[in-house]
């Protein structure tokens, strides 16, 4: 299938799942400009071959269905079509995809937890999970990357009509590991989507979720937590199209970086289409710089086709740690380390606490402590 070509928005993204319909990065492009192409050990360029493996075990309730498909499973590839290389090259090398499927009017107390274990960096894997909630259905999705990879995936959410789905991805990846993800989001008509990126480990991660909605009164929030760490490259590219009536999109993502050449890039891309009429949409994100010798890359892109928004608007903003609040809290006998704990334990912890799951939000919390004893 070749390229879809909707001359529409100067933010669409190309479409196909012909890997040889996307030219090798050179690092000029705008959608590669900030990733550093040497260390994808060919994910990029078609030498990393599919030796590697990525091990996928899944804990459901009852009431959820989970299948290991092959790629000729007529459900796979319908939400979602690869958007750059590495995820068409992603898309053409998976072997076995995951499918979980939440039937109609299901309500899932408990959560769906998909782990996803690497053994080896040294060879690449490819992987693809489809996740279905049926109409009216209401579940929680865990996925949890561990041990050492080199992996490149694609995951699609298709929210059904009336139906609610929350995502937590966890990137606690060793530090040799290498993840290339595109998530991908389809709502139908007043269906709501949570997310929650958590990226925390691996050598060089970049995910890049998306949202398309299928019916008005779809909901969709987007947050994100990240703590980049000396030589680690952190990178979140998202897109909301949003092309139907009476939708709302909500953007949050916040990061902490310490140590030299720690590397966070966002990019927040929203498109209101001419036919999306009533859109109510907010994109931030924010940076906290602790140590000399790190970059923050972050771009919000904001593009309105129609005039008759319900609203729109973004804001970016990276720095240090405000003195005055260091200053308050020395000022009241604390001591400056704890002081500096206390920041940033306040600004990553309003988006930490939104994160449902219990353990996975104890977890990240005892991460996120773990990095700034560093």
């Amino acid at each position: 299938m070749g390229l879809d070509s909707r001359p529409v928005s100067m933010l669409d993204e190309r479409a196909s799942y012909e890997v040889a319909d996307f030219e090798v990065p050179t690092g000029r492009e705008e959608e590669w400009r900030f990733t550093p192409l040497r260390r994808l050990r060919g994910l990029h360029n078609g030498t990393a071959e599919a030796t590697g493996k990525v091990l996928v075990e899944v804990e459901a309730p009852a009431e959820v269905t989970v299948e290991t498909v092959g790629r000729d499973d007529a459900r796979l590839g319908k939400a979602y079509v690869p958007a750059d290389r590495v995820s068409a090259q992603a898309w053409a090398s998976f072997t076995d995809a995951t499918v979980v499927t939440v039937p109609k009017e299901a309500e899932v107390a408990a959560p769906t937890v998909i782990r996803l274990r690497g053994e080896d960096s040294s060879a690449a894997a490819y992987g693809h999970t489809t996740i279905i909630l049926e109409p009216f259905a209401r579940a929680t999705v865990v996925l949890a990357h561990r041990g050492s990879a080199t992996y490149a995936d694609n995951v699609e959410f298709v929210v059904g009509d009336g139906a609610a789905l929350s995502v937590i991805s966890l990137q606690d990846w060793a530090d040799d590991a290498v993840h290339v993800s595109h998530q991908h989001a389809r709502l139908g008509r007043d269906a709501t989507f949570h997310s929650h990126n958590v990226s925390l480990g691996g050598d060089l991660v970049r995910i890049s979720p998306s949202v398309a909605y299928d019916g008005p009164g779809g909901d969709a929030e987007l947050y994100g937590v990240y703590f980049a760490d000396g030589g680690q490259h952190l990178e979140h590219r998202l897109l909301v199209d949003h092309s139907v009536p009476n939708c709302r999109s909500r953007v949050d993502y916040r990061g902490a970086l310490q140590d030299a050449d720690a590397h966070a890039v966002w990019i927040g891309d929203v498109i209101i289409r001419v036919e999306a009429e009533g859109t109510d949409t907010y994109e931030l994100n924010r940076n906290l710089v602790l140590t000399d010798g790190t970059r923050v890359d972050s771009v919000p892109n904001l593009e309105i086709l129609t005039g008759e928004v319900a609203g729109a608007g973004h804001a970016s903003a990276s720095g240090r740690l405000d003195d005055e609040h260091l200053f308050y809290l020395q000022a009241r006998g604390i001591p400056f380390d704890e002081a500096r704990r206390m920041v940033v334990r306040g600004f990553l912890g309003q988006l930490i606490e939104r994160i449902e799951v219990p353990e996975v939000r104890a977890k990240v919390a005892e991460a996120i402590e773990a990095e700034l004893e560093r």
